[in-house]
């Protein structure tokens, strides 16, 4: 990891040059090929990937691309290079079309002015989602304006992360928005008081696989409140989460985290941990 004087605590690779994800893709899979892979360059290995300090080794994979090379994952995010940062440390990519943005330390995105809209389905109605169209959750052992979600936790439930004030979209209260600054760094947004995260299992847009996680992770309502599991599909089973872990899924399935596929993905100056 680096620090960037700009963007906080990012994810780079061996040579410092600063690594992307793309809002388009999902879990696991690259939406990036042919002319887009020519701007975007995936981050390729031909063995298993070596992990700096800051990086957690268990979230480090690899998938298969359609041209049949490996490319690193970072908590099932593909990585890329941007090909106009001239040099280690440029972050020119950030923001780029609005879909493009660095990558934290939870293997999120660090969004620059981060955008909450809502979108709607028939289980759950009108809920709130960031700029990509991915649901976004509040976790009921939260306190007011104060994330109890860090470490492990928040590996599987990944802020919402902003540079720069965050702005709603139709139908929401822009006086029921606000940020925080979490306990490691960085800014993640709230609403109506309360922290907002993505859940790493949500594959593409329109997932909502963390409503009732553990029977104390919901998405939101307009008004800022929790939508409740009666308005939703079956629980997610199990008994209650902590703060730690991610709780059952439908069926009684228990989330794993990516496989640990240790290029490097590391410190500024290359060391790996």
């Amino acid at each position: 990891v680096s620090d960037h004087p700009q963007l906080g605590t990012v994810l780079v690779e061996a040579s410092g040059r600063i690594l992307y994800l793309f809002t388009k893709d999902e879990l696991k899979k690259s939406n990036c090929s042919g002319n887009c892979a020519m701007q975007w360059q995936p981050l390729l290995t031909v063995d298993t990937p070596t992990i700096g300090d800051g990086v957690a080794a268990s979230y480090i994979g690899t998938i298969k691309r359609q041209d049949g090379t490996r490319q690193v994952t970072y908590n099932g995010w593909p990585l890329y290079y941007w090909s106009k940062d001239a040099k280690p440390g440029d972050a020119t990519g950030q923001n780029v079309g609005k879909v493009w943005f660095v990558v934290s330390t939870f293997g999120g995105p660090i969004q620059t002015e981060a955008a909450i809209k809502t979108a709607q389905n028939p289980q759950l109605g009108t809920f709130l989602v960031e700029a990509s169209g991915r649901a976004l959750y509040l976790y009921t052992r939260d306190e007011p304006n104060k994330t109890n979600c860090t470490g492990n936790c928040a590996m599987l439930w990944q802020p919402l992360l902003t540079v720069g004030k965050p702005s709603v979209g139709d139908g929401l209260t822009a006086s029921l928005l606000g940020t925080i600054t979490r306990p490691e760094g960085g800014t993640q947004v709230t609403y109506n008081g309360w922290p907002l995260y993505y859940w790493y299992l949500d594959a593409k847009p329109g997932d909502t696989l963390g409503q009732n996680v553990g029977r104390v992770w919901f998405v939101l309502s307009p008004d800022g409140k929790a939508i409740p599991a009666a308005a939703a599909a079956p629980p997610a089973g199990g008994g209650e989460a902590t703060g730690a872990g991610p709780g059952s899924l439908p069926g009684g399935r228990r989330p794993l985290p990516p496989p640990h596929l240790p290029a490097c993905v590391c410190h500024h100056d290359g060391r790996a941990g």
